[in-house]
């Protein structure tokens, strides 16, 4: 775990987004086995480094085995099935015990703590009146995830923008205040830019090797 990060940010709940149906990659690619272990492992890994709660959002109909994963995490379902990752966030910040959200996805393996716990600690220095959320640039375009969150303000604005038809991350993120952070500011933590590598197909999951 970097210096300092659970000074800063002590209350903190990760939320590894994990009900995808897996279509570009064939099958079950959260259980696909990278470096030993399932490929959700490793993400629940890196947010673990730095938060004292992991929820798994799951979809609702999907098995989900947490004695695989050596970790002791919370699941919550999507309350419907297929609707999206937006959904599965809301249901997941309704459970969260802590005032900070840090949400991932589950095939994103390369998440570097360093990286995670920037966000956080911009985060929890920023205004709470102008500021709910933080989250990386890369090439001049705001990420999706990882992201930092004001629980309470993240969970409002998530009903409200399910509740309105959105279901992408992105349609969700235009509705929060969103402090971007600069690649000047996390590339020298991470400079090949692995925190944002997912996998969506099987070449994917052999490149990162």
């Amino acid at each position: 775990m970097p210096a300092g990060v659970r000074s800063t940010a002590p209350a903190v709940t990760a939320i590894v987004l994990a009900g995808g149906r897996s279509v570009r990659f064939g099958r079950d690619k959260l259980r696909e086995p990278f470096r030993g272990r399932p490929l959700i492992a490793h993400a629940i890994e890196a947010v673990a480094s730095v938060a004292s709660d992991v929820v798994v959002a799951i979809a609702a109909d999907a098995p989900f085995d947490t004695d695989e994963l050596g970790f002791d995490v919370r699941l919550v379902s999507d309350p419907e099935p297929d609707l999206g990752p937006l959904v599965g966030l809301r249901a997941a910040l309704e459970v969260a015990t802590e005032p900070f959200a840090l949400v991932v996805a589950g095939d994103m393996p390369r998440l570097a703590p360093d990286v995670l716990g920037l966000l956080l600690r911009t985060l929890v220095e920023a205004d709470p009146l102008a500021v709910d959320g933080t989250a990386l640039v890369l090439r001049g375009a705001v990420q999706p995830l990882p992201v930092a969150l004001r629980t309470g303000a993240a969970t409002v604005a998530a009903s409200r923008a399910v509740g309105d038809g959105e279901r992408s991350l992105r349609g969700f993120l235009r509705g929060v205040r969103i402090e971007a952070i600069d690649e000047a500011a996390w590339r020298p933590l991470d400079p090949r830019a692995e925190t944002l590598l997912d996998v969506d197909r099987e070449a994917d999951l052999r490149r990162l090797g």
